[in-house]
């Protein structure tokens, strides 16, 4: 959908950013109040050059519309959005911060939009499209310490309305550093072939997921088999779809983008897929300790 706000949405924001006036007297602001240097300064880590001109306030509006009628107004706001509500400047007030996304949330639902916490971080979405499998993935991402499957998940969900072929290529890479890092963990050899699919093929035996194991209850057999015959079909499809959709392997001119619906479903598919080796991990190896490690290439 288009991405422009609402002057409703604009003016919630930007108490939320500022603080409200700080007059004294009324009730308590939402948001942190932030004098003049340091809205100035929110804004800067955001990326955005900004001065306050006269008060705070109304500068700080009217720079918000000028972004949000500017060229590539889902570039910039949803980045001051998620700041705006980062639950990092409310951790000694955790009911604060659900009332700053509450507040931002009533009137950017008539925009088409809201922002879910998915893990530790605050997210910008199209309203109604987050799963409970998403934020399942990013919180046990967070959890665990897979630090590479946190970034290539939220690169995914970041770029998913702006960009779907990175999104694409980004859902690939979740289940890549997902497999990656199981067997890292488990001291097992990287593939030769470090795509998805070899990458998959390499972490199916140690985690017990291969369709031809003959341990399995024989009521229920032919059914698991099936099942992780299907799990493989979907990594080769994500696979294949990053190869031929995403922008892994960079964009020819006149390239055809597909659409954000198509880089939602690599997301959900790859979440599902991610989750579930992860869960598997944890349930085969749980007394294995999980480190933070960077990813070998």
């Amino acid at each position: 959908m288009p991405f422009r706000l609402s002057p409703q949405t604009i003016d919630a924001l930007a108490d939320i950013i500022t603080g409200g006036p700080g007059l004294g007297g009324g009730p308590p602001p939402i948001g942190l109040y932030r004098s003049g240097p340091q809205i100035e300064k929110f804004m800067r880590l955001c990326n955005v050059e900004f001065r306050v001109n006269g008060s705070r306030v109304p500068s700080l509006v009217s720079s918000l519309i000028d972004i949000n009628n500017g060229p590539e107004p889902e570039k910039v706001l949803p980045r001051i959005m998620e700041a705006a509500a980062d639950p990092r400047d409310f951790m000694s007030e955790p009911d604060r911060h659900t009332a700053v996304l509450d507040h931002l949330n009533r009137v950017l639902r008539y925009d088409g939009f809201e922002l879910q916490q998915q893990g530790l971080r605050v997210r910008l979405i199209t309203a109604g499209h987050g799963t409970p499998v998403v934020e399942q993935l990013s919180g046990m991402a967070e959890t665990i310490s897979f630090d590479t499957v946190r970034r290539n998940l939220d690169r995914a969900l970041s770029s998913l309305e702006t960009d779907p072929e990175d999104a694409i290529t980004a859902a690939c890479s979740t289940i890549e550093s997902v497999c990656r890092s199981v067997l890292i963990e488990l001291g097992e050899p990287l593939p030769a072939k470090k795509d998805v699919q070899g990458l998959f093929n390499a972490v199916k035996r140690p985690l017990g997921l291969s369709p031809d194991r003959s341990d399995l209850d024989s009521r229920i057999a032919d059914d698991v088999r099936t099942t992780l015959g299907g799990l493989a079909t979907v990594i080769q499809g994500i696979g294949a779809l990053r190869t031929h959709a995403g922008d892994a392997h960079g964009r020819e001119r006149g390239y055809t983008r597909v659409d954000a619906r198509i880089g939602r479903l690599s997301i959900y598919a790859a979440s599902t897929v991610a989750l579930f080796l992860i869960e598997t991990w944890q349930r085969k190896f749980p007394a294995r300790a999980l480190h933070r490690h960077t990813n070998p290439t």
